[in-house]
């Protein structure tokens, strides 16, 4: 189940709760709260799994491109061999050897941007959601907290 659904199930949980006659408190069951913590504790795991795969794919998509870029880099480099070996179209071989080798760096650096550019979108909602989760808990313990403060204040 995604975070931000439990934390709005656990803000519902909270806001829904009843009241406790003539205080600010309200009543909640300790086992649905404890029920909803469980699943999120549950669920983050998988998330920062998937962020961890979205930087392993970065990280391969990275070195395809190297690869890719050598690959070619190499064509062009044999390319150039063969036809510095004609020496009538030497100044040919050399344009087009430098053409091929400029083509593999502005392909292999667009790939790169690319790769990183995805992975860290995937990364910052990441954090955007972490972030929410975190408030959230943060505000359920606030009012947990609120809670019990007023019920010890009646006493």
């Amino acid at each position: 189940m995604d975070v931000l659904v439990l934390i709005d199930k656990l803000d519902d949980l909270i806001h829904n709760a009843k009241p406790v006659p003539l205080t600010d408190q309200v009543r909640v069951d300790k086992e649905e709260i404890y029920d909803i913590l469980d699943q999120m504790r549950a669920t983050i795991p998988e998330e920062i799994k998937q962020a961890r795969w979205i930087v392993k794919e970065r990280q391969e998509m990275l070195a395809e491109a190297k690869r890719e870029a050598e690959r070619v880099i190499k064509e062009g480099h044999e390319k150039q061999k063969q036809l510095v070996a004609d020496e009538a179209v030497t100044s040919e071989a050399e344009r087009g050897a430098a053409d091929i080798l400029e083509e593999a760096k502005v392909r292999e650096r667009e790939i790169r941007l690319g790769a990183e550019d995805y992975a860290d979108e995937i990364l910052g909602t990441l954090e955007t959601n972490l972030s929410k989760f975190i408030s959230a808990v943060q505000r359920g313990r606030d009012r947990l907290a609120g809670a019990d403060d007023d019920a010890d204040d009646s006493r």
